[in-house]
């Protein structure tokens, strides 16, 4: 299983429905509740944030490769944690 990172903001609406989706999503497949998501809030993590290419959150990379960044779906959430889930 691959890591995911996941940056954030706290007053980002989309991310707040990124959230929702991931809950959501681990309720209808038990396995995605296994991904390990880190969640870096830029605001409270610059020195981390600083340290990855993205402009837009919420932003996810699985094992250190950008796969997601701006508005999400409930469909690219899904894709996130398939993609962790890969071998």
């Amino acid at each position: 299983m691959k890591p995911v990172l996941m940056f954030t903001m706290e007053t980002c609406p989309y991310c707040k429905q990124a959230f929702k989706w991931m809950d959501e999503l681990c309720e209808e497949k038990k396995k995605y509740s296994e991904v390990e998501v880190t969640v870096i809030d830029e605001n409270l993590q610059p020195e981390v944030a600083k340290q990855y290419d993205y402009y837009y959150v919420p932003t996810y990379f699985v094992d250190g490769i950008k796969v997601h960044e701006g508005v999400p779906t409930k469909d690219i959430v899904r894709n996130v944690l398939e993609k962790a889930l890969e071998d």
